[in-house]
């Protein structure tokens, strides 16, 4: 069995976002707290240029399916999203 690959953060402004490189194509996000605004889930081919996936206004859970391996994904508030609060976010597989 081989060792779970997870990153967590509480974010508490704009431009915050936890960043996991992903090495199979399952995974989780987990997003809680007591938080305003609007969370967005970015992936990216290259760790530079990032390409919206979901978006999210309220606490959630969520399993997604990537056709590729070894992609970056990062979760967080981009900016002019974050209105107040604090989230939890996870990513995990």
């Amino acid at each position: 069995m081989s060792a779970i690959a997870y990153a967590e953060k509480t974010l508490t402004g704009a431009n915050q976002f936890v960043v996991l490189r992903l090495p199979a194509p399952v995974f989780n996000i987990s997003i809680g707290g007591t938080w305003a605004g609007t969370i967005t889930l970015q992936r990216s081919f290259n760790g530079q240029d990032w390409y919206d996936v979901w978006q999210f206004t309220a606490n959630d859970q969520k399993v997604g399916d990537d056709p590729e391996e070894n992609i970056n994904y990062r979760l967080g508030f981009k900016a002019g999203d974050y209105t107040s609060g604090s989230a939890f976010v996870r990513i995990s597989q």
